[in-house]
């Protein structure tokens, strides 16, 4: 399997996501702009995102996946497709339970995750009846997570990365179409997120059938609780989900503080994540997605060479991807911002607080995705318990600069400390790897780093000057702002990519294949 070639198409399908995200969250910004209600269905959305992120993307995904392919390339087609069936009928029961009880206790988990909401009764009422609609979304999304890790196993990366792209089409559609048939009319966003669970879910079916790992659901719970592999995954779990929750806990927490401070700070903060993960989706979890795989059949072939080949490999990619889009995200802040979702209710004072979270975030977009790229090397040889005490200490770092930061930067702050909580993660996994003498550099880091900086300079540079004003971005028509956006974007990307040629750098450098 050519992994450069795997790496494009799953992040090809992501970037039809990510578009798709962009203008799902214009018309989100257009219709309702940042203030109440959309504060409410923000906070109501990030309750089951972040559970599944805990348990269906993060957790179980970390444990099963090494499981999987363990059980694949050394054991029968038999003893796999018992281990999917038992996985399946254990996780759906479990999940049916959660949602039962999320939908009937949603008023606490509101009170918990945006006490500030507390003091507005009708902001705290809408919160609940959307948290109600679409906390359902666990359920379809651990199943997706479920298929996914499946079909990625088997080398099946098209079709997980093109199912978010279904989500954004309900968004759209609802919002547009939908939400003046509904009082208030945010209860269309809440119904797109359900009706959106549901289609990810069904696509998933005739993908698993065509290489005979569609799930057989069973009641007998009993025998599912015997299979060895199950408890190995349930082992994983436990500190999997410490490990994972880090992350968000820490944007819930930041939520919390959010919710305490102007009208729109959860808003702003939300538009900027949206901007900050293109760029994390589109690489970081593309990565993450091949890598694991990848590095699962090479511990279990004891290929310990090719295994630290493998994570160099990943680490240079992310920095030769990674460190240009941070740097354009902050210095095209303003220029991004204004052209997506300076429209209709979004002022120009939700301009300059979404641009103070983006700039922010961007500090720490590199040590984000080099995360999703050095975890795995934890992962694929079912040591998640490195990556908990790191966490651990992440979540403690992150908590200890909200209180430094939010008095003085407000939203931002907390946006900062995140950023600066994952390039600390980032670091401690990286020395992690090195100290268990699991990853050993290759040569050359020296020379690359050095033309990486020369490239990046000569990109900021021109971006720089290429953008202009902050307020000419404000005050030019839309239809000025696409196109100037539209060259100024590529010209960066070409200085980058072209600065880099001259230094020596091919395509063919990082090309790798692995055995599929």
């Amino acid at each position: 399997m050519n992994l450069l070639r795997a790496l494009a198409t799953v992040s090809g399908m992501t970037l039809l996501s990510r578009i798709l995200g962009f203008v799902r969250d214009f018309v989100i910004a257009r219709t309702f702009g940042a203030g109440m209600a959309t504060d409410a269905f923000f906070v109501a959305f990030k309750l089951p995102n972040l559970l599944r992120r805990l348990f269906a993307e993060g957790a179980f995904s970390q444990a099963f996946v090494p499981i999987l392919g363990e059980y694949r390339n050394r054991g029968s087609s038999e003893e796999t497709r018992l281990l999917v069936d038992h996985v399946c009928s254990l996780l759906a029961a479990t999940l049916l339970v959660v949602t039962a009880l999320g939908i009937i206790g949603a008023p606490l988990l509101v009170w918990i995750s945006a006490p500030g909401f507390a003091t507005e009764p009708d902001k705290f009422a809408l919160t609940v009846t959307l948290t109600r609609i679409t906390f359902p979304y666990i359920l379809f999304m651990s199943l997706v997570a479920l298929a996914g890790g499946i079909l990625n196993t088997w080398s099946r990366f098209s079709l997980p990365a093109f199912t978010p792209v279904l989500l954004n089409i309900s968004f759209i559609g609802m919002a547009l179409f939908a939400a003046p048939y509904f009082d208030p009319p945010a209860l269309a966003l809440a119904w797109a997120v359900f009706i959106g669970g549901i289609l990810q879910l069904a696509i998933q079916f005739p993908a698993l059938k065509k290489i005979s790992m569609l799930p057989r659901l069973s009641l007998n719970w009993r025998l599912a609780w015997s299979d060895p592999g199950v408890r190995r995954i349930l082992l994983l779990m436990g500190p999997a989900v410490v490990g994972v929750s880090v992350s968000q806990v820490s944007l819930l927490i930041n939520t919390i503080f959010a919710s305490f401070l102007d009208t729109g700070s959860v808003s702003w903060l939300y538009y900027a994540d949206r901007l900050m993960e293109f760029p994390s989706g589109l690489l970081g979890a593309a990565l993450g997605t091949i890598l694991l795989p990848s590095l699962t059949r090479l511990n279990a072939s004891e290929n310990h060479g090719e295994y630290s080949k493998l994570l160099d490999w990943g680490l240079r990619l992310t920095l030769l991807l990674a460190a240009p889009a941070a740097v354009g995200l902050a210095i095209l802040a303003v220029p991004l911002i204004a052209s997506l979702f300076f429209h209709g209710a979004f002022s120009v004072e939700d301009v300059f607080k979404t641009r103070d979270a983006l700039v922010a975030y961007s500090l720490g977009l590199t040590g984000l995705i080099l995360v999703k790229v050095l975890a795995p090397g934890f992962y694929a040889k079912q040591n998640i318990k490195t990556p908990v005490k790191i966490a651990l200490i992440s979540l403690s770092a992150t908590q200890a600069m909200n209180i430094a930061f939010i008095g003085w930067l407000q939203h931002a702050g907390l946006a900062l400390s995140i950023g600066l909580a994952a390039c600390l993660n980032a670091f401690l996994l990286y020395r992690g790897l090195r100290n268990s003498d699991i990853y050993q550099p290759q040569p050359g880091w020296p020379a690359f780093s050095a033309k990486l900086l020369v490239a990046l300079t000569t990109m900021g540079v021109i971006l720089s000057i290429g953008m202009g004003p902050s307020m000419n971005w404000l005050s030019s028509p839309i239809t000025q702002r696409v196109i100037h956006l539209a060259w100024l974007i590529p010209v960066g990307g070409i200085s980058y990519f072209s600065t880099l040629w001259l230094l020596g750098f091919r395509l063919e450098d990082f090309k790798r294949r692995t055995k599929d």
